[in-house]
């Protein structure tokens, strides 16, 4: 299990991380998404115990990671694929991860055989490597040593559709067996179809967390029209608050309120639905709207 209390990290006078709590559960996938500098990979090296917090904890089991004995055998982490030693093998960096958690020699064909890597790739400088290469290395060495917990930074980055759906059922069945999985993707599809929970950061702070299916279903309605500006002005005047989500806007109000407001104004709607079904996308941007790197037009075009 993960549990972070309270954890804030401040870089002279920028709080990068505010007072973020959460926890990650046995069995169990946690997407943890946000807008790029919102936060995600300083609690994740704070985790990993390459970062010291100002404040708050973040423990594994209870443990602050660096106090984890042999910690490579209870916490495997990718926080950066390109990290590794360029001019050493896969095999190399895999056989020395292999000596240093004192496991058998047999673990490192193992994990070569798990994520596919072929005995001559293994032997390959890793210089030479793709990113997608690179990527499957990086996660045989987080399973080297079989942990219980797994802490993954956008490692789906460099992979190809097939590689990604090797992932997804790797994590998926990873969960399954008990195991514990911290997941950050901007690949917001790929963690609707395997994340259980969904923590959402921006500016340092959580704005939502909860199971997929308690996020998706608070989520409103979504609401797209022909004329942006005419179906905007209609919910206005009916006393509907709504804010830009992708191609239109989403709502806290029920779809039947919306369609009523926008006939009543006599605006030809294109698209209509609860926002469970308009997927974590419209989620997403709804809840960091205002965190967002490039503002959103009600069109859905950049500001």
């Amino acid at each position: 299990m993960i549990q972070v209390e309270h954890l804030s990290k401040s870089y002279g006078g920028f709080r990068a991380v505010d007072d973020v709590t959460f926890t990650c559960r046995p069995g169990t996938v946690t997407g943890f998404l946000g807008p790029n500098g919102a936060g995600k990979s300083t609690t994740m090296r704070v985790i990993a115990g390459l970062t010291i917090a100002s404040s708050g904890t973040a423990t594994i089991g209870g443990v602050d990671y660096r106090d984890v004995p042999n910690p490579g055998t209870q916490v495997g982490v990718l926080l950066d694929a390109s990290a590794q030693h360029a001019g050493r093998t896969g095999r190399e960096i895999l056989t020395i991860g292999q000596k240093t958690m004192g496991l058998p020699a047999s673990r490192v064909e193992d994990m070569l055989n798990l994520v596919s890597l072929s005995d001559k790739e293994s032997r390959r400088r890793v210089r030479n490597y793709s990113l997608g290469m690179r990527q499957r290395l990086g996660i045989a060495h987080a399973l080297l040593g079989d942990p219980k917990i797994l802490v993954l930074d956008e490692p789906a980055n460099g992979l190809d559709p097939a590689g990604i759906h090797w992932m997804r059922s790797l994590l998926r069945e990873y969960a399954n067996r008990g195991g514990t999985v911290l997941l950050s993707s901007h690949l917001l599809h790929e963690i609707q179809i395997i994340a259980d929970e969904i923590i959402v950061i921006g500016n340092g702070k959580i704005v939502a967390q909860g199971t997929k299916e308690e996020l998706l279903t608070s989520a409103g309605t979504f609401v797209r029209a022909a004329d942006p500006s005419a179906l905007a002005h209609s919910l206005t005047a009916a006393g509907i608050t709504a804010t830009p989500s992708g191609e239109g806007l989403a709502t806290e109000a029920t779809p039947e309120q919306v369609g009523r407001a926008a006939a009543a104004a006599g605006v030809a709607l294109v698209e209509l639905r609860a926002a469970d079904g308009a997927g974590l996308e419209e989620m997403f941007l709804n809840l960091t709207s205002t965190t967002q790197r490039d503002a959103l037009t009600p069109e859905g075009g950049v500001a």
